[in-house]
């Protein structure tokens, strides 16, 4: 990761030089610039960033919502519901890709974003992870409110979700993660720059510039860039998330 950042600032005569150096000599930002003239870079920056944020919207709503309703509520058949949880966990997505992408071609959704991120709308890892959170905190929080009048949304939009900070953190960083760094389904179901996301840019990039390292170290760069500062900016959040929901079976 260290000589990515590097060598993208490196002009290339400096990258294959032996010995190699690690602090560029002849710092350049012109390898960045031509990433964004000769590339539809930001055109696949933009794909991921929409795909991404609708991707982490989608499973944040779904999973307080379903976990919340596992933690808090005695539901007829919840035990097999947890179970089909656990069998949807243990099935590879590689074996719903033919079927899934029928249904995008029968929708129409192929070459749109919808059809990028309608697979990962709904995540059980994320639901697991805030029925475990939500079970830790206390009922007597929720009788008082429904005592007080509440209704379940304003209960779970006012009391709940407060308290949900560091689990929506942990959550928000693997889906980011997870949703920027997706690179098979979307390579099926795009065709064109309209809605190819960055790891299908990157690849298109190095079958044209395979010799460019500087080029491609920039690329590179400037994909990993979210992603670290986003688990930055809240690995605090991330790291207390992931020990509080670990604390109790």
């Amino acid at each position: 990761m260290a000589w990515m950042v590097s060598a993208s600032f490196k002009p290339m005569s400096e990258i294959i030089q032996v010995p190699p150096t690690w602090i560029p000599q002849h710092f350049t930002f012109r390898n960045y610039q031509q990433v964004f003239a000769e590339f539809p870079f930001a055109r696949y920056f933009l794909n991921s960033v929409v795909t991404t944020l609708l991707i982490i919207l989608s499973v944040l709503i779904s999973s307080v919502s379903g976990g919340y309703a596992l933690a808090k509520f005695r539901l007829p058949g919840q035990h097999v519901i947890l179970i089909l949880f656990l069998l949807a966990l243990m099935v590879p997505f590689q074996s719903l890709m033919v079927p899934t992408y029928q249904l995008m071609v029968s929708l129409h959704l192929v070459n749109t974003y919808a059809g990028v991120v309608y697979p990962f709308l709904f995540s059980a890892t994320g639901i697991f992870l805030m029925r475990q959170f939500i079970s830790d905190l206390p009922s007597e929080l929720i009788e008082a409110a429904r005592i007080d009048g509440a209704s379940e949304p304003r209960i779970l939009m006012s009391v709940i979700l407060p308290l949900l900070g560091p689990a929506l953190a942990a959550l928000t960083i693997l889906e980011f993660s997870s949703a920027w760094e997706e690179f098979l389904w979307p390579s099926i179901i795009t065709s064109s720059d309209a809605t190819r996301t960055i790891p299908i840019g990157l690849q298109y990039f190095a079958e044209q510039y395979g010799t460019r390292i500087d080029l491609q170290m920039a690329g590179s760069t400037l994909a990993a860039l979210p992603v670290i500062l986003g688990f930055l900016l809240l690995q605090k959040q991330f790291i207390e998330g992931i020990a509080l929901t670990g604390v109790k079976g």
